[in-house]
């Protein structure tokens, strides 16, 4: 076994038992054909926000330092599951914490930063012929307290462990199978995306892209590890994020709640007839603006009003 793959679920991934049985075979299948696979799981399904929820409850000045504490379990309980049911399944495997793993962060409660890894404990247990299953979302700071990413923070946590354990790249499993043109929930035409550039998955997250966590996408850049966004629940082609700088197609449309529309894509800021239909559309539908700017990746449009989703359907057939 000499290939490190590091696989990451969401909750959504792990949210049951049944789920659970499907992640499973999932991690079986890439071990046996011969890969050393470290896993990171988030919590299970809405956990954190009920841990959050039950904490308020009993006081309402939770210390910061308590709430990590509190909120770390949840990917501690997924992540003993899913090592007791691999275990049952024949395949010899272990569940680490944060600190068991070599994570170590700032002091920062609730958005700590990694500072280190130390893979020593994570190497020795793939020596051993085991699937390694780290908690996501976690580490330790220098006095080791535990301490939490922030939301998303388990894709974080995905793409450090590939770049400290030098892996060929990181999988991104969730209920969705990849990177969209368009949200596909409101725009039935909307088109999955085969590659995007690190820059422009940054700012598709940093305009509200769900997909993946912008500071996950920091470090695949910096490190140059390519992160492939795939479903759960199927085995259709995902997305694959790398450094792809060439391609200067428009890559996707996302509509913000705060009437900001972005469109992004490498070499937008050339694309002169891109710019004029947007232009035409925005006279044609008399919309009025409070903002435009043009960037190397991006075009980002503030109305003055809300705009509903058949302006942003009709602008999306217009570009795609």
């Amino acid at each position: 076994m000499d290939t490190i793959m590091v696989l990451k679920f969401g909750g959504s991934s792990v949210a049951d038992n049944e789920k659970l049985q499907l992640v499973a075979k999932r991690i079986t299948k890439i071990y046996d054909k011969g890969n050393r696979v470290v896993v990171v799981l988030s919590a299970q399904g809405k956990t954190t926000d009920k841990l959050i929820k039950e904490a308020n409850e009993l006081s309402s000045n939770v210390t910061s330092r308590e709430l990590d504490a509190l909120l770390s379990c949840g990917e501690q309980m997924s992540t003993s599951k899913l090592s007791i049911l691999l275990n049952y399944m024949g395949y010899p495997s272990i569940s680490l914490t944060g600190w068991q793993a070599g994570i170590f962060t700032n002091d920062t409660n609730q958005n700590a930063n990694i500072v280190k890894i130390d893979t020593t404990r994570i190497l020795n247990e793939l020596e051993k012929g085991k699937i390694v299953i780290v908690t996501g979302f976690q580490g330790i700071d220098k006095n080791f307290n535990i301490t939490t990413l922030g939301r998303g923070g388990s894709d974080t946590t995905a793409v450090a462990l590939a770049a400290a354990l030098h892996a060929e790249n990181c999988y991104i499993f969730s209920d969705v199978d990849g990177v969209y043109t368009a949200d596909p929930n409101k725009i039935v035409d909307a088109k999955k995306i085969e590659n995007l550039s690190y820059e422009e998955m940054m700012q598709l997250s940093s305009e509200g892209a769900k997909v993946l966590h912008n500071r996950c996408v920091e470090i695949g850049e910096k490190f140059k590890i390519p992160i492939i966004t795939k479903s759960t629940f199927n085995e259709e082609k995902g997305t694959v994020i790398s450094d792809n700088i060439e391609d200067n197609k428009v890559k996707s449309i996302i509509k913000k709640e705060v009437s900001r529309v972005s469109i992004i894509g490498n070499g937008i800021i050339r694309n002169f007839d891109l710019i004029e239909q947007i232009i035409n559309f925005i006279r044609k539908k008399e919309l009025e603006l409070l903002n435009f700017e043009i960037s190397e990746t991006k075009i980002s449009i503030v109305f003055k009003n809300i705009i509903d989703d058949e302006n942003i359907k009709e602008l999306h057939q217009i570009i795609f």
